[in-house]
C-alpha cells in the first residue's frame, strides 16, 4: 500500500511539474505579448514580468524535484536518513525563496502599478501564505527527521 501511495504522489508531482512547465513555456509569453500590444507604452515591462516568472520557477522546480526524490527515498526505506534531511532542507529554502520573490513582486506592483492593484496583491499574499506554510512544514519535518536520524546513529553506536 505504501508503494502505491508514493507512486500516486510521484505522479501528482510529475503532473504539477508538466503543467507549470507548459504554463511557463506557452501561456506566460502569450500573456506578455498580448499585454504589450494592448499597452505599448509599458511594453518594456513584459521583459521584467517574464524574467521574474522564470526566476520564480527555478526554486519551484528544484523544490519539486526534491519532493520527488524524497518519495523515492521513502520507497527505498531511506526516509530516516541524512539524504532525506538534506532534501527537506532544500525544500524549505526553496519555499522561503519563492515567498521572498512573491513579496518583492507584490511590493513592486503596489509601488509602480497604476489602477486597481487589489487582486494582484491578494493573489500574492495568498501565494506567500501557501509557500510559508510549506516552508514551515518542511522545517518542522526536517527537524523531526534529523532527531530520528540522531537517535538511530546513537543506537548504532551503543549496539
Amino acid at each position: 500500500m505504501n508503494r502505491w501511495a508514493t507512486f500516486f504522489l510521484k505522479g501528482v508531482i510529475l503532473f504539477i511539474g508538466i503543467v507549470v512547465l507548459s504554463v511557463c513555456l506557452f501561456w506566460l509569453p502569450e500573456i506578455a505579448s498580448r499585454d504589450a500590444k494592448v499597452h505599448p507604452e509599458t511594453a518594456y515591462l513584459q521583459y521584467a514580468f517574464l524574467l521574474s516568472a522564470y526566476l520564480l520557477s527555478i526554486p519551484f522546480f528544484i523544490g519539486l524535484y526534491k519532493v520527488f526524490k524524497l518519495f523515492i527515498y521513502i520507497n527505498q526505506n531511506k526516509a530516516f536518513t541524512e539524504v532525506s534531511v538534506r532534501a527537506l532542507k532544500v525544500i524549505k529554502y526553496c519555499a522561503i525563496t519563492i515567498s521572498a520573490f512573491i513579496v518583492a513582486g507584490v511590493i513592486f506592483v503596489a509601488l509602480y502599478m497604476e489602477g486597481d492593484r487589489a487582486g494582484v496583491v491578494a493573489m500574492g499574499l495568498y501565494s506567500t501564505f501557501a509557500s510559508s506554510v510549506i516552508a514551515t512544514f518542511a522545517g518542522v519535518l526536517q527537524r523531526l527527521v534529523n532527531e530520528v536520524v540522531n537517535i538511530i546513529s546513537e543506537n548504532d553506536l551503543i549496539v
